[in-house]
């Protein structure tokens, strides 16, 4: 690839975050620019933690995962047999995996098709109040089942939150704590976790959503801690040691990696966009596919993508809403040939 096109795209699109792709494991391409702190002109760098947003919910799946390797849950376990929550309104077929594909039906209280203001989205509760799983359950919408289980593909925030009801119910622990246990130590993903959003520790970039001709932080527009559909901070070098970890079945079994890894939900007709179990994955027209995992919050924009054919993976992480998008738009574009080095 002419790396310096990618270079000239992130001088023109002002781009604020850092990025990597990687080649047979080995980094071929990375950059560190804008700042972590505009204020305090502190720079971004390769090491600085960042919001992922929804990029969390591999790490959900992959918790979910661990459980049902120890034999605590199965995918067909119905959502009903382990949690204590009464949800009257939601089906009582709806199983662990439904949750997984977001193919529940349950409607969602992060309905992205019906937010008007994205930057500006709002519960009916404080955020400072979220701080784990459960907390949200006040806020999911008083409305109809989408569709019944497995009869549909909706992509659903509130599935996600349900399945760290789960984890908390089924190990009697915070949820922000069995990820931690079970995936962050073992993977030794040493500088990711829930950080509190008024309790950021060093080398972590603030969000900035823009605000006019200025800008603010983004600590009151998410939840003060992250949950189980979004929240986690993380690194380059984390995120590349999640994907290598996972993919060499040191997570979870080599069964559950074939299992998460497949196509399950066809997610928009006839694009080639699908979900497995915690990631998307995009067939391309050649066969090949791209497997990868997403985030967008106000002030958090993110995608990393795998493709294993081609041993090829990149990282992009922006602490601005739409900063990543641009930059992960031009690597797909090359990467998709087969082109690198």
């Amino acid at each position: 690839m002419q790396w310096n096109s990618l270079d000239k795209l992130v001088e023109e699109c002002a781009f604020s975050g850092v990025i990597r792709v990687r080649q047979h494991g080995r980094p071929i391409y990375e950059r560190a620019t804008g700042f972590a702190d505009r204020a305090n002109s502190i720079a971004n760098t390769a090491e600085t933690r960042f919001g992922i947003a929804s990029g969390t919910k591999l790490l959900t799946a992959l918790t979910v995962g661990r459980l049902i390797d120890a034999g605590r849950l199965a995918l067909t376990t119905q959502m009903r047999d382990c949690i204590s929550v009464e949800l009257p309104d939601y089906s009582a077929a709806i199983t662990i995996q439904h949750l997984l594909t977001h193919t529940s039906g349950i409607p969602d209280y992060y309905d992205e098709e019906l937010l008007e203001d994205f930057d500006n989205f709002t519960v009916g509760i404080p955020w400072y109040e979220l701080r784990g799983p459960k907390d949200y359950l006040p806020v999911f919408p008083q409305r109809e089942m989408k569709f019944a289980p497995g009869e549909g593909f909706s992509y659903c925030n509130s599935g996600y939150i349900l399945l760290g009801v789960v984890v908390e119910e089924v190990t009697g622990k915070r949820f922000q704590d069995v990820v931690a246990e079970e995936i962050l130590g073992p993977a030794r993903m040493d500088r990711s976790g829930f950080f509190a959003m008024n309790q950021l520790p060093e080398c972590t970039a603030l969000g900035y959503i823009e605000d006019g001709e200025s800008w603010r932080t983004n600590i009151y527009n998410l939840p003060i801690v992250g949950a189980s559909d979004g929240g986690l901070f993380s690194t380059l070098a984390d995120i590349a040691t999640l994907w290598d970890r996972f993919w060499n079945g040191e997570i979870v079994s080599e069964e559950l990696v074939r299992t998460f890894s497949a196509l399950f939900s066809d997610a928009s007709g006839d694009s080639g966009l699908h979900y497995g179990h915690g990631m998307w994955i995009r067939r391309r027209a050649d066969g090949t596919l791209q497997h990868y995992i997403m985030g967008a919050d106000p002030g958090i924009s993110f995608k990393s993508a795998v493709d294993r054919q081609r041993q090829l993976d990149y990282a992009v992480i922006s602490n601005t809403s739409e900063g990543a998008w641009p930059i992960a738009r031009a690597i797909d574009d090359v990467l998709g040939k087969g082109v690198a080095g």
